[in-house]
């Protein structure tokens, strides 16, 4: 173990560029680690505390410590619940999303989507150890929702996802 005192502390420029040659390659991995495949609807359903189909009313980002002690940008997004599919049933519900921007600084989340007020989605909710909602399995937990209530980019409609939700939450 090697204890660091005075101006000795100071890493020299080869020893920072290598712990941000370290920091970048963990970053990376663990980034890598998080691209996990698609997760079936009926398993995201199962895993759900609540499944709400609802619009987005207001984005306020602030900062937050998340479960990991990690100080970052985090939007709380207020959803007004038009339709539950699962668990208890609410007009509104408050949803953390990590990335967000506050004044002229932005955090973007690779594996999570952001939103703007007006977007209507279908949210998979979990509580955090915190014991706030948020979107189950991240960026998987929220699937939006187009004029004709299809999925952007599949053919995946409410309609399949509200059956779906029906079938895969009963084990």
């Amino acid at each position: 173990m090697t204890t660091l005192v005075g101006s000795d502390a100071l890493p020299s420029s080869a020893s920072r560029l290598a712990i941000a040659v370290f920091l970048v390659a963990s970053a990376t991995a663990l980034a890598t680690a998080q691209d996990a495949a698609p997760v079936p609807l009926a398993e995201r359903a199962r895993g759900a505390e609540r499944v709400v189909v609802g619009r987005v009313a207001l984005v306020s980002p602030i900062l937050r410590v998340n479960d990991f002690g990690d100080r970052l940008i985090v939007s709380v997004v207020r959803v007004a619940v038009d339709e539950t599919l699962k668990g208890q049933s609410q007009a509104t519900v408050d949803v953390e999303v990590e990335g967000g921007t506050i004044g002229a600084v932005t955090l973007h989340v690779s594996d999570q989507e952001s939103v703007t007020p007006g977007e209507r989605a279908v949210f998979y909710l979990t509580r955090s150890a915190r014991g706030v909602l948020v979107p189950h399995l991240r960026g998987q937990g929220l699937l939006k929702l187009d004029q004709s209530n299809r999925v952007p980019g599949s053919s995946l409609t409410l309609d399949e996802i509200r059956r779906t939700v029906a079938t895969g939450s009963v084990r």
